[in-house]
């Protein structure tokens, strides 16, 4: 290749000493002057190459005299022309070499001038070698990155690179072809300025001919007294001064690329009725993590999305970083105490207006207004409260913010609960432990960027998360270091080297991808975003760190951090969102098959879709009520209403009444109670016992199995669902006290119409007292024990206690067997007949065992004679008729069963209808309103809804979403590329 140029050189040259310029004269090329000839000339045609001799006729002329040159006869030389020598030409080139040596002088005085101050101002640089850190790092790395053999291999040869070189001979011809554009001085200034090249490269320092000029000379001396500190600082202020200038015009062009940008996002909100919303990619970013923060991983599908988590001491400042970042206020502010209790996810994007909302909430929060920003900051507080169970400190329930804002960095962070070292009154015993578990689950994502930040204002050895990120991340691929109050760490430490040493990573003992010093302010809560600002800036100017090349340009203020965070966090997406994609694919097929392996014949229906389920089938059982029959309701209103006020009637009105001596004393008694208990006890009892017949059939509908559709998943729910609408439903109050009308109205009717109505009351009499008759041998049988029979077919005997009351009981029964007639209850004097008879037989009684015994012997007996006074009135309506005129047959005890069997009918019949026409409606109205409150409550539906395929189903939706949302993402991913 240089060959080739050389070669075109001299071509040029012989093409230039052949052309003419108006100039009439012969002159050959030897005539050149040798320094010129060497220069031009490296490769003169030597014997090898021998040229035809060539006779040039010029006519010459001279600039220095007028007088006109002879011709000059040309020999032919072996390597050229020469021409023959006379006297004058002499005297011309003494001359001619005169003006050229001063020429020559002149050039090498001014090129040795030129060398010395070169030097001078060479030796005032300072060493570039402090000022490396302005050159990005991966500029020193290419030698690593880049392999500069393969690259020399790939290169062409020099032959192919020759083949591309344009044909120099050609150019030539047409240089040669352009005449009248050369000055005759144009060899002259060719030999001097080669000359001058030739005496610089071999220049020494010694003595020359020529001297530096005198202002040189005074700039020498001036530029010796300035020190090399004195230039180094100098440098460095103006070096900063540059980069605050450039800092200034690069904060005022953002700051109107965001004015821009807020009116064009303004004008694309004006235009949301017009077309589709396309959401951001940070938004469909962040979606996915909402749904993954709410999948419960039970299937062991791990979440390696990317996030920026934060972590750091308590009080380190990761709150205030995270506010700069943000450009707001947002956070809970405390002195001292533990504010943040739960992770707070943190999503930024950019939108035209500065505001925040709550992922679970349609209210927006102005930023730019400070009643608004108390509001959100007692809303995250509130939150994290409520979030904290109770006995615990923190909580692992995320809360999750989304921030808007013209010119935010659009990324997702996570801010933790600082971490402690020593637990305070008042906290739970685990605290500790559990901060370092939720931090550790953060922060064990390998995708995870880590925003580890320290305080600077206190000392590297009471640090604790740096220990903690170490083990997570040992070298420190994705951990970024944040040096918080450098303002306070400048002021306090007496080395400033140490400050230098953490920003270095050389003195803790982690690894970072990076490391930056901020100061988000002065402590002062009510500071504005804008007055950190300008404080930071002012600081960092100012500051003696950066004067000093201790910190680096890069390396500060937090609007540098958040664009290195950004740019780490999207290229850490870029690099692992595909994957995770896959893993979800992965999860989905494995589900599927899972499902279709033990559910083949069921629909996939995940936890809302069958509380839907179960809700239409509790409403269609409630619905079921209402076809009871009116037969079915009465008829369970009088059973129950009877069993439950049976036991009265029998005890507290017929017995007493029929205790009496005549049917007049036996009628008013009747009517006397009758009348007590409708105004006190009956309707109360009344509606009990209809809202325990509604209850009953409530429960039935709801717990009977329906065959081959029966899923028993629902039976929790369905439970639940009856029970709190039993809580929360109440009788009509008013019904009382109508029902009160009805049944004292009902027991002052005293006529039987027919002989039917007749039979009726004496069959109802009947059957409660041989009811009552039943039960009361039974309790008789209990306390005398088994009879003969029993015992020798059972092989079973009596107590001590049970042959005691067997004597009694015969004693007693001798008693009743002399006087039929003795009234219910036995005189002082009987009882100590009976017990001095018993002990006269050698049986030790007391008295009240005597009593007792008495009490079932004598009811037994009262209900035996009644039954027998009811087969007897069988055929008594005749004299009912006649008012039992001359007759010796009185069946006033009937009226009075049938009486009660007439209010007992028509109470059902009044229940019945307030069942059907209102309670029943009431009820189902309860149902859909617990039914709303369970559907809202998450946390009761899944404890409602349990199991393994709930689970499953579950886990499938969720998995097949979180893909759909990642494809989405990653195609507007590759769509933004």
């Amino acid at each position: 290749m240089w060959r080739t140029r050389v070669a075109a050189a001299c071509v040029i040259c012989r093409s230039l000493a052949n052309s003419s310029c108006g100039i009439k004269r012969k002159s050959p090329l030897q005539n050149l002057h040798l320094v010129s000839r060497n220069i031009h000339h490296p490769y003169y045609p030597s014997s090898k190459f021998q040229r035809p001799p060539l006779r040039i006729s010029i006519q010459q002329y001279s600039s220095l005299n007028r007088l006109p040159l002879h011709k000059t006869k040309l020999l032919n030389v072996k390597h050229g022309y020469q021409s023959h020598r006379n006297f004058w030409l002499a005297r011309l080139a003494s001359r001619l070499l005169k003006v050229r040596y001063l020429i020559l002088g002149s050039a090498v005085g001014g090129g040795y001038t030129a060398k010395k101050t070169y030097e001078q101002w060479k030796d005032m640089i300072p060493d570039l070698d402090d000022y490396k850190w302005i050159v990005p790092d991966f500029v020193w790395d290419l030698d690593e990155l880049v392999d500069i053999e393969k690259l020399l291999k790939a290169l062409p040869d020099a032959d192919d690179l020759a083949k591309l070189m344009p044909d120099f001979d050609k150019i030539g011809e047409s240089l040669a072809s352009l005449k009248g554009f050369l000055s005759p001085g144009y060899n002259l200034v060719s030999e001097v300025i080669g000359a001058s090249d030739l005496l610089l490269l071999l220049g020494s320092p010694g003595e020359t001919a020529f001297r530096a000029t005198d202002q040189g000379y005074d700039n020498d001396k001036q530029f010796k007294k300035v020190s090399d500190k004195e230039k180094i600082d100098q440098l460095q202020e103006e070096l900063l001064r540059t980069q605050l200038k450039y800092q200034r015009m690069l904060e005022r062009l953002e700051k109107e690329n965001k004015e821009l940008r807020k009116l064009v996002l303004q004008r694309d909100d004006k235009g949301i009725h017009q077309r589709k919303l396309k959401k951001s990619l940070i938004d469909m970013y962040s979606e996915v993590l909402d749904i993954l923060s709410d999948y419960d991983a039970s299937y062991n599908t791990q979440d390696h999305l990317p996030r920026v988590v934060v972590v750091g001491d308590q009080s380190a400042g990761k709150t205030s970083v995270l506010e700069m970042i943000a450009q707001a206020r947002i956070f809970p502010r405390g002195s001292g105490e533990m504010m943040t209790r739960s992770p707070v996810k943190v999503t930024l994007s950019e939108g035209p207006h500065h505001v925040a909302l709550f992922k679970d909430s349609s209210r927006e929060f102005d930023l730019t207004k400070e009643e608004d920003l108390a509001a959100l900051r007692n809303e995250i507080e509130i939150r994290m409260r409520n979030s904290v169970k109770e006995g615990c400190t923190v909580s692992t329930e995320t809360i999750s913010l989304s921030v808007k804002g013209p010119g935010l960095q659009r990324m997702v962070l996570v801010d933790l609960p600082g971490v402690i070292s020593t637990m305070t009154s008042g906290m739970a015993p685990d605290t500790k432990e559990t901060i370092f578990s939720i931090s550790k689950a953060y922060m064990q994502n390998p995708n995870a960027i880590i925003l580890c930040i320290q305080d600077g204002s206190v000392d590297a050895e009471r640090s604790i998360v740096t220990d903690l990120v170490s083990q997570m991340d040992p070298q420190g691929k994705r951990t970024i270091f944040v040096l918080t109050k450098v303002d306070l760490a400048e002021k306090n430490v007496a080395s400033p080297n140490r400050i230098q040493q953490i920003i270095e990573g050389k003195l803790f003992p982690m690894k970072a991808l990076g490391y930056f010093a901020v100061v988000t302010g002065k402590g002062n809560s009510s500071e504005s975003i804008e007055s950190i600002k300008e404080y930071e800036e002012e600081f960092f100017q100012n500051s003696k760190l950066l004067k000093t090349s201790m910190l680096k340009a890069h390396q500060v203020t937090t609007k540098n951090l958040s664009l290195a965070v950004s740019d780490c966090f999207w290229k850490m997406v870029r690099e692992s969102v595909e994957q995770q994609a896959d893993a979800f694919k992965a999860t989905r097929f494995n589900l599927e098959t899972e499902w279709k392996n033990n559910y083949p014949r069921l629909r996939e229906l995940d936890r809302n879709e069958l509380f839907e389920k179960a809700k239409n089938e509790i409403l269609d059982e409630v619905i079921s009520l209402t076809q009871v029959t009116p037969k079915h309701w009465e008829e369970m209103l009088e059973k129950t209403l009877w069993e439950r006020v049976s036991t009265h009637v029998i005890e507290n009105i017929y017995l007493p009444a029929a205790q009496t001596a005549n049917s007049g004393t036996f009628n008013t008694t009747v009517d006397i109670k009758l009348k007590q208990w409708t105004d006190k006890q009956l309707p109360n009892k009344a509606v009990e016992v209809a809202w325990e017949t509604l209850q009953e059939e409530f429960s039935r509908f709801m717990t009977e199995r329906r065959g081959k559709e029966h899923d028993d998943i629902f039976d929790k729910l369905k439970q639940a669902v009856k029970e709190e609408t039993i809580k929360r439903h109440k009788w009509n109050e008013r019904a009382e006290d109508s029902l009160r009308v009805i049944q004292h109205n009902a027991l002052e009717d005293r006529s039987i119409s027919d002989k039917q109505q007749w039979d009726a009351a004496i069959h109802f009499m009947e059957e409660t007292l041989q009811s009552r008759l039943k039960d009361t041998e039974s309790v008789i049988e209990d306390m005398v024990g088994p009879n003969w029979k029993k015992r020798w077919l059972h092989w079973v005997g009596r107590n001590k206690e049970q042959s005691i009351r067997n004597e009694t009981k015969n004693e007693l029964e001798k008693l009743i067997k002399c006087n039929e007639d003795h009234p219910a209850y036995l005189a002082n004097d009987e009882v100590t007949t009976v017990r001095k008879n018993l002990e006269a037989r050698g049986v030790a009684v007391d008295p009240c065992l005597i009593k007792d015994t008495w009490h079932q012997i004598y009811r037994r007996y009262f209900l035996k004679s009644a039954l027998n006074h009811c087969n007897l009135c069988r055929r008594g309506f005749y004299y009912y008729q006649r008012h039992f005129v001359d007759s010796e047959l009185e069946c006033n005890d009937v009226v009075l069963f049938w009486r009660i069997q007439r209010m007992l009918a028509i109470t059902a019949n009044t229940l019945r209808q307030q069942l059907t026409n209102t309670e029943v409606r009431r009820l189902e109205k309860n149902v859909k309103e617990v039914l709303e409150d369970f559907a809202e409550d998450n946390e009761k539906k899944v404890k409602l809804l349990t199991g393994k395929r709930v689970q499953l189903a579950e886990d499938l939706k969720k998995v097949r979403e979180i893909q759909e949302k990642l494809e989405a993402f990653i195609e507007a991913l590759h769509q933004e590329k």
